[in-house]
């Protein structure tokens, strides 16, 4: 009897909508906010979001041409390791369990629980005795919750947590829409917050301020690559995975733009950037209540909520399929790589998944987690833009169903890119880099132990 298998369900438009899914979450309501402390210029904020998109978009097109030659279940894992080995795709599997993906499933379980706690004004709720455990116990019960939940959806298949993230982020983007109307429409904004600018940075301050709302910005766009986690689930992937990474990823671009034009038209940026130093105060629904009032902040706030959970969803749905990949490879435990035999989920990984990310909602340490979420992914994305030269170099005669266009500029344009990204990470914040650093190659003793084991 044949081993139980990962089904081909998700076609084109769902493809596409779980790409929009896994990017949309917090940082759109957000990142505003210490964006405009840093630049003060509201033309410099949305060229800021438009850099970050269009680095995104880049990236997306590299990846595509290396999904459409190798959709594999394990996204990039699957590539690296035909590129540069095993190791190397090893430490890009054991980076996302221990710092990227699922400190971001942490990281936004933990912002839908705060935004549940402010929409329903639940009282924060401290387990006295416990020290950085027991703070904010309540918050970090329902984060737990909800990834504990999630991933029980997704353990009974693709096709429930496809749906639920299908489902909901089509209601999102309309919401959101609705929301750039009555801003843009609004008789409370006006047209000259556009153009007013109040002692911004110059010359080389410029420069580090704009640097550090990129990253800001980049924050707000992780995700875009999720979809090729799903290689061995995408039905016709060759055509469809390109398309998906493209269209999603240009559509949050556009998104992105619209909102925070929204923003900026209601509220000045000095405004904006003294949320930053406001407590438990969130650019998007502040820009809702002075357009609708307590009413309008309500609504924002569901919508934080619920973008955040889809988001949460998608990513736990989509990043599990990585270490289902390295263990089927019998570089981690043999459960990890089994599909359920009547789910055809890859169910153990995600609960593998779960237990990680709810030890660093526990930790409390997600949030200086997330910080190095740019700084690791970083090094992974300009891994691929490198990988797509090195296969035109090394295997010129493959297939390739999806070219990416204005070759090699592109690649070489977004490796150089990630290459300055982590130098300047290095140089900024040379502990943040280093710890970074160690989490990802913590996992060389797991790769010689499972590496050496006797099949």
């Amino acid at each position: 009897m044949a081993a139980p298998a990962l089904d081909r369900t998700i076609t084109r438009w769902p493809a596409i909508l779980l790409v929009v899914s896994a990017i949309v979450g917090s940082g759109v309501f957000k990142k505003i906010a210490p964006m405009s402390e840093a630049l003060h210029s509201s033309g410099w904020i949305l060229l800021c979001w438009l850099v970050a998109g269009i680095f995104s978009l880049i990236g997306a097109l590299c990846t595509a041409e290396l999904a459409a030659m190798m959709p594999g279940s394990g996204g990039e894992y699957v590539y690296f390791k035909k590129i540069y080995g095993k190791f190397f795709a090893f430490l890009y599997g054991w980076g996302n369990l221990t710092v990227m993906k699922s400190a971001s499933i942490a990281a936004l379980a933990y912002i839908f629980s705060e935004s549940f706690h402010s929409l329903f004004s639940i009282p924060v709720w401290d387990i006295p005795g416990l020290g950085f455990l027991g703070v904010n116990s309540g918050a970090k019960i329902i984060a737990s919750l909800l990834i504990v939940f999630l991933s029980f959806i997704n353990h009974r298949g693709v096709v429930f947590g496809e749906r639920l993230s299908r489902y909901l982020i089509a209601g999102i983007i309309v919401v959101i829409l609705g929301f750039c109307v009555a801003a843009l429409g609004s008789s409370q904004g006006t047209a000259s917050n556009f153009t007013a600018v109040s002692h911004p940075p110059t010359g080389w301050a410029l420069i580090a301020a704009f640097f550090a709302a990129s990253v800001s910005a980049f924050w707000g766009y992780e995700g875009w690559s999720n979809i090729g986690y799903l290689g061995e689930e995408v039905k016709q992937p060759q055509k469809n995975i390109p398309i998906a990474l493209t269209a999603g990823t240009f559509g949050v671009i556009i998104l992105y733009l619209l909102v925070n034009a929204a923003y900026i038209y209601i509220i000045p940026v000095e405004q904006l950037a003294a949320l930053s130093s406001m407590t438990n105060k969130i650019a998007g629904v502040e820009v809702a209540r002075v357009i609708s009032g307590t009413g309008g902040a309500i609504i924002l706030s569901a919508l934080i909520v619920l973008a955040t959970f889809t988001c949460t969803n998608s990513t736990i749905l989509m990043s599990s399929r990585i270490i289902y990949a390295v263990a089927r490879d019998r570089l981690f435990f043999k459960n990890a790589g089994e599909v359920h035999p009547q789910y055809h989920s890859p169910s153990r990984a995600l609960w593998w998944q779960c237990g990680w990310s709810i030890v660093l909602v526990w930790s409390g340490s997600f949030d200086q987690l997330t910080d190095l979420l740019i700084f690791a992914s970083f090094i992974f994305y300009g891994a691929t833009a490198l990988g797509v030269m090195v296969m035109r170099y090394k295997y010129p005669d493959d297939e390739r169903p999806y070219k990416v266009i204005a070759y090699p500029v592109l690649p070489v344009i977004f490796t150089m890119f990630c290459l300055t990204l982590v130098i300047v990470t290095i140089i900024q914040n040379p502990v943040q880099a280093a710890v970074g650093l160690t989490l990802i190659f913590s996992g060389v003793p797991v790769y010689l132990y499972f590496s050496g084991r006797k099949t």
